[in-house]
């Protein structure tokens, strides 16, 4: 994949975590600023989510780790266990929000 695609697939979905918090309804504050995405929970814990374009990888920081993503066959997954972002971006937004969190 092309910087250009890896930087456009990034985008699309950090915008698509801010749509599923705001969908969610749970209270977790978020901002993007230059390409890192921020969520705040109510306890002041956050979890960052960036991109690194070097080994077009999406990272995760949050309290229960660090987490490595890679694209592959059409979904972000761990570059360890395979598992879908979204899904243990949810198990991790719901540990630290300490209320279920559903962003898949």
């Amino acid at each position: 994949m092309t910087e250009t695609e890896f930087n456009q697939l990034v985008d699309d979905t950090l915008m698509r975590v801010e749509e599923a918090i705001e969908a969610s309804g749970a209270d977790i504050e978020y901002e993007t600023v230059s390409g890192i995405l921020n969520l705040e929970f109510e306890d002041g814990s956050k979890i960052i989510i960036n991109r690194q374009g070097a080994t077009q990888e999406l990272w995760v920081a949050a309290k229960s780790g660090g987490f490595h993503y890679r694209w592959t066959d059409g979904a972000w997954r761990n570059t360890r266990d395979g598992s879908d972002f979204m899904a243990a971006l949810s198990r991790c937004a719901s540990q630290q929000a300490g209320e279920a969190v559903d962003l898949a």
